[in-house]
């Protein structure tokens, strides 16, 4: 075993060695992040912001796992895991984190995944609801078998170790108690599923086994389920959620999110045994139970026979919902991690529901799915559920209300050629400048202060109209000559040096461009660089543009399309872009977004590019 430092060069990390590590933030799958010799390690056991020594575990093709040895510089947050088996099981991964650290982390999981996928600016994540328990509230586990002893336990996800369990902290009393009568008789399978009730006390275990030690029933097909006093049949193969006391907590989020008044139709998509369909039955007056899975289905005929307004269709929903008769007042989404398929999104917009309550329990396909409902809806609100305590996953409950068909377009530029471009596209808005000034920060790049500067003057004039509704689009270009950036100039002198800099070189102009939906807190910002060959004009030339007070207001003291000057030619990319403002990527954007545009064979762009436009050049 070799030890090492978190400043040591070694090119190489090798499983058994013991290093030092500064954590930083938390990974994908709940464990805690450090660099180490140029990788990343995921570290079971730590906390971000600790220093600790861990054990290398596995090295991977992308990443490396450790887990913590010993603790050197512990967080506040750090609590004495109560499992035995806490380290050997990577079932749980934060036994270790205070609960409360716990939710605010997840809430914050859930914000990250909005702004980084979804491009959402603030948006709107309320704090994480504990549960009411906080272990021992699970109804459902799956066990491995070790084959030579028939023992039930689980497997290290890295270590790939078997690790006998006789108690887990997570499941409730009945599945424990059934662990306890099967451990060590189940060596004729190689796994095994128990779910047990805590309310009914009905359990099943699948597969049926045969060991006459055995004395308890096994190989139910069914079992009983109670989520808010209503009892549910639950088939073996189907989905139920594993915490019930905040399922109920869901179904309650659910039901005041489509804010139903008792004559709504509700599409209930994903719908599994129909449990949000019994639920809100009383307060719809239709509710269409959509879901793939014949078990399941059966199983909600059998939970909503009481219910005469709750009518089941099997199939996939991307199948079902597009041949629907008429378009439903409101939608549950309850899909798998995985998320809706695109066909179901594209569905949604063209239907227009007024409301959707989307179920995820999932950030990151919740936050690309919400991306492209945006172009519909507005995400009033995501609630995140603590439905797995001790672990990383998160439940959530988004709110979507449509929003308005038309909205206006606002210019956050005086920029007289970047109103120039965006009426040749035949677009209509109004001009808001932002106002704000236009530096560059120490250490960053060209790019970085383009892309920078576009939002802030985007998000500076919608935060001061404080708009409901609108499109607000913002840019900001710089022309770059050896990795420096030449911004406006501030007199003719400049104006002078800047032009004798650039005469006869190949540069670039690069243009940072946001646009902002109001209405759904979309901010999307992008930058776009076009290659441009300046002239060899005469000085005689350039003091005649200079007295012009052409140069005075744009970036490099020049402008492309300047008929008289004529100071440059475009090379590749795109010839908008040069003069400030990229007209496909605006128009492509706002199309994402949701914005109604004019039809885009009909739209212009200034002639000369070269670049991938998807819109007409003007006739010659």
């Amino acid at each position: 075993m070799t030890a090492a430092t978190s400043n040591d060069t070694t090119p190489h990390l090798q499983r058994g060695d013991v290093v030092e590590l500064d954590l930083h933030a938390w990974g994908r799958l709940g464990e805690a992040m450090a660099r180490h010799a140029g990788s990343d390690v995921f570290v079971f056991g730590g906390i971000p912001g600790e220093r600790v020594e861990a054990e290398i575990v596995a090295v991977r093709r992308k990443y490396v796992a450790a887990q913590v040895t010993r603790v050197i510089t512990p967080s506040p947050a750090r609590v004495e895991p109560p499992c035995e088996y806490f380290g050997q099981c990577t079932g749980c991964q934060w036994q270790h984190v205070d609960y409360e650290e716990q939710l605010a982390t997840k809430t914050e999981i859930v914000r990250d995944a909005l702004e980084r996928i979804g491009n959402f600016h603030a948006p709107v994540v309320q704090p994480a609801l504990a549960s009411p328990r906080r272990y021992h509230y699970r109804n459902h586990a799956r066990f491995n078998i070790w084959r030579e002893s028939g023992a039930l336990g689980f497997t290290h996800r890295e270590r790939r170790r078997f690790v006998r369990i006789d108690r887990c902290l997570l499941m409730h009393d009945g599945i424990n108690d059934v662990l306890a009568q099967l451990q060590g008789r189940v060596a004729e399978t190689s796994q095994l599923a128990i779910r047990c009730s805590p309310d009914t006390g009905d359990f099943l275990v699948q597969p049926t086994l045969k060991n006459p030690e055995i004395s308890i029933p096994t190989g139910q097909k069914t079992y009983r389920e109670s989520v808010a006093e209503q009892e549910f049949r639950v088939a073996s193969p189907s989905f139920f959620q594993v915490n019930v006391w905040q399922a109920a907590r869901l179904a309650e989020l659910v039901k005041d999110a489509l804010q139903l008044s008792g004559d709504e139709t509700v599409v209930d998509a994903y719908a599994g045994v129909g449990t949000f369909a019994v639920l809100l039955a009383p307060y719809a007056r239709r509710i269409v139970v959509v879901e793939e899975s014949t078990a399941a289905i059966a199983d909600a005929a059998k939970n909503s026979v009481a219910h005469p307004n709750v009518q089941l269709v099997t199939g996939k929903v991307e199948e079902i919902l597009p041949g629907l008769e008429s378009s439903p007042d409101a939608v549950i989404l309850d899909p798998s991690r995985s998320g809706c398929q695109p066909a179901v999104l594209e569905t949604l917009v063209a239907l227009r529901p007024n409301r959707i309550a989307y179920v995820s329990c999932n950030p990151e396909s919740l936050a690309r799915d919400l991306r492209t409902l945006s172009r519909g809806y507005r995400v009033q609100s995501v609630q995140p559920v603590d439905m797995f305590p001790q672990t990383h996953h998160v439940e959530c409950v988004a709110t979507l209300v449509a929003k308005p068909a038309t909205a206006e377009i606002v210019l956050a530029s005086a920029s007289p050629r970047r109103r120039e471009l965006l009426s040749g596209l035949g677009i209509d808005f109004r001009v808001a400048p932002a106002g704000i000034p236009e530096e560059q920060e120490p250490d960053e790049s060209p790019e970085q202060m383009v892309r920078r500067l576009s939002r802030e003057k985007a998000l500076a004039v919608a935060e001061a109209e404080s708009p409901t509704a609108g499109y607000y689009v913002a840019a900001d270009s710089t022309v770059v000559l050896d990795g420096e950036s030449i911004a406006k100039p501030a007199d003719a002198k400049e104006a002078r040096s800047m032009l004798r800099r650039l005469r006869g070189t190949t540069h670039q102009v690069i243009t940072g461009y946001t646009v902002f939906d109001a209405a759904t807190g979309r901010c999307i910002t992008d930058a776009n660089a076009a290659d441009v060959q300046m002239r060899e004009f005469t000085d005689a030339e350039m003091e005649e543009s200079i007295a012009s007070g052409t140069p005075m207001d744009k970036a490099g003291a020049y402008a492309i399309q300047d008929p008289d000057f004529r100071p440059a030619s475009l090379v590749s990319g795109c010839y908008s872009n040069v003069m400030g403002l990229p007209a496909c990527r605006i128009v492509d954007t706002l199309a994402e977004m949701g914005c109604p545009l004019p039809d885009p064979a009909s739209m212009t762009v200034p002639p000369g590019c070269t670049g991938p436009c998807t819109l007409r050049l003007p006739s010659p």
